[in-house]
């Protein structure tokens, strides 16, 4: 039977265990939701110096990823755009956000001794997408 969520449970009402349960959600799927396949290929495209063809590469490869990754992922970036156009309330910069979900939203399958130089990456992928997020995500 499907678990109902009553959000108007008292526990819900501090900010930051909502997230914490966002985050919980993303960080416990089998795979992330940039799939492992596709980790070193955001990479690549983040590295892009020119920013029209970054934001072009990035574009090619979120339309390439499984329909419901996609389709999660439109919806779960468009939330986080909403929650970073009110930075001057809940500090949170799409800077801040890529800092937090980065890392919850792409990762490589292996760890290696490149960990610190991944987490960039997945911080400016993140943001990349919520800055740039109409021309990614826009027909």
């Amino acid at each position: 039977p499907e678990e109902k969520l009553n959000l108007d449970d008292s526990q819900w009402e501090d900010i930051h265990v909502v997230t914490g349960a966002l985050k919980m959600f993303f960080r416990e799927l089998p795979e992330p939701l940039f799939p492992y396949c596709f980790f070193e290929q955001f990479v690549e495209a983040i590295k892009i110096q020119d920013n029209a063809t970054r934001i072009k590469a990035v574009k090619t490869l979120v339309k390439k990823l499984p329909r419901p990754n996609y389709d999660t992922m439109k919806v779960l970036f468009e939330h986080l755009k909403k929650i970073a156009a009110k930075e001057s309330v809940n500090l949170m910069s799409t800077q801040s956000l890529g800092i937090v979900f980065g890392p919850t939203l792409l990762r490589p399958e292996k760890e290696t001794g490149n960990m610190a130089v991944h987490m960039l990456y997945q911080n400016q992928i993140v943001e990349l997408m919520l800055s740039e997020y109409s021309k990614i995500f826009g027909s």
